[in-house]
This record gives C-alpha cells, structure tokens and sequence, in this order.
C-alpha cells in the first residue's frame, strides 16, 4: 500500500512516532494492578469482600480463569464472574475515519487530530495502570485491537490507527458513509461493564445512532469527544458562492452551535466534550 506523496505530509498523514510523543510526563505515584488482569485496579471498598458483584458476556482482556461454567453452558456463550474486590480500569477508543472527517481547514485533517486526541486519552489510561482497546470506524469494516495494558499496548495502538488512517485516505469513495451504530454494537461487546468508552467524531456523525449510544452509555462511561474545525468555530465572514453545475448562489457560513447537540447526548447518557482546533493539533 503506497499513499500519494501529495497526502505524505504532516496533518494529512498520521505517524507513529507522532502519537507515542504524546505520552505526558511520567508521574512518581503509580497505583499496583490488584490482579494479573490488564485494567483491574484496587478498590477500596470496606465490608464487600469477594461477593459476586454480576456475571456478563466475556469480553476481549477478561482473565479466563473468572468464566462462570454453567453461565456459559446455559447461554451457549463465554461468560465471567466480575467482583467486588477489584474496580476495572478498562478504556475503549473509538476513531471516526470515516470519509466526513477526512478533511480540515486549519493544520490537520479532523482525523489527525481525532487520533492525536484519543492518543492522549489512552496514554492517560496506560500510565495510571488502565487497559486500553480501539476500534477505528471506516467506510470498510472496522479494525480493532484488543484492550491490555503497557507501552507495548500503545505502540500496537499507533501502528493500527497510522494504518487505517493510511487505507482511510487512499479508499475514499462517494458511496454514502455507513453509520455509527454497528460500530457502538461492536463496542457493547468488546468493552467491559463499567469501563470507559471514548468516540472522537464530528457533529454531524451522530445522527441516527441514538438507541446504540443509549445501550451503550446504560451499562459503560461513554464520552463523545466532537472534533471542531477552524472552519465551524470561526467561519469566513464574506460570502461564498455555492454551485452545483447548473445554478450557483451565495451564502455565508454560520459558527456551529453545538448547545442542542450537547443536551441531545447527555439525555442519552453520554459526557460530551468539545475539542477545539487549538486542543488537538
């Protein structure tokens, strides 16, 4: 796979070493993982013990040694006892490479800046003992990784998201971008009860994609990270002439209000964040 030299360039392709810088500095307290489980971290919880606290479909990252033999033999599927001795500390990113976020007016295409973003947000994760998984939404099927924990962990992250970045900008096409919600489906299943779910996208990917989010923001903490480009934040002033082909006219570009859309994702349960075009390159 050979990208065009035209898109070789920083903000239109993405790097691995670019994503490992952003790792922040070290810090000198680290918290001890409870169990050899990627993302199990101490609880402090008095009187709880070892009592059962639910058992669930297993999920990528879970230890083996907690399937729940009749649960999986009842349901035909893999399940696992997760207890109240341990507080799972798992993170699943979510990139939109999807055509709408292969383009910027500022220094990176919305895509780059997406990752860089979720970059961070997983350095975040590894340095305080976390686990940490990523799907990458395309106009192909998703890829994914499977959540652990580590330096290596992050460096498998990189090198899948500089891939898929890669394919993202070399099969763009002008079919009708698929939606969102088989990918949150994809990540009600590898993503563990409780855990943290990050999607960084634009505003106007998440229509549509309502009952997904909801189910998934019942059971996990999801944030929705809204990439903003220079373009919605501060639009040109003058006013610019659209075109079909046929007839043009001219129009001025209003700053994007992103209050509806904020209350809208809230309602569904999700922490939406803003990402201005200074936070993320």
């Amino acid at each position: 796979m050979t990208l065009p030299r035209a898109l070789d360039h920083p903000g239109l392709r993405l790097t691995e070493a670019e994503l490992l810088a952003l790792r922040p500095p070290a810090h000198t307290a680290r918290l001890r993982p409870a169990s050899r489980r990627p993302g199990a971290l101490p609880a402090r919880i008095s009187g709880q013990g070892i009592d059962l606290r639910e058992i669930r479909a297993f999920a990528d990252g879970d230890d083996p040694r907690r399937i729940d033999p009749a649960a999986s033999a009842r349901t035909g599927h893999l399940h696992v006892r997760s207890f109240h001795e341990d507080r799972d500390d798992s993170t699943l990113l979510i990139a939109d490479f999807r055509r709408p976020m292969l383009w910027g007016t500022g220094t990176a295409l919305r895509s780059v800046r997406a990752a860089r973003h979720l970059a961070m947000l997983g350095w975040r994760a590894i340095d305080r003992g976390g686990s940490v998984g990523l799907l990458v939404a395309g106009d192909a099927a998703p890829a994914s990784l499977a959540a652990s924990a580590g330096q290596a962990q992050m460096r498998q992250l990189a090198r899948l998201l500089t891939h898929s970045h890669d394919i993202a900008l070399i099969r763009q096409t002008d079919h009708r971008p698929a939606s969102l919600a088989p990918v949150l489906a994809l990540a009600l299943r590898q993503s563990s009860a409780g855990g943290r779910v990050h999607l960084a996208t634009g505003p106007e990917a998440l229509a549509g994609i309502e009952p997904a989010l909801g189910q998934l923001a019942r059971s996990r903490r999801v944030e929705i990270h809204l990439i903003l480009d220079p373009a919605e934040t501060q639009p040109p002033r003058p006013a610019l002439a659209v075109t079909d082909g046929a007839a043009s006219r001219f129009g001025r570009i209003a700053a994007f209000d992103p209050q509806p859309l904020l209350a809208h994702l809230r309602k569904l349960g999700a922490t939406p964040h803003l990402v201005w075009p200074d936070d993320a390159g």
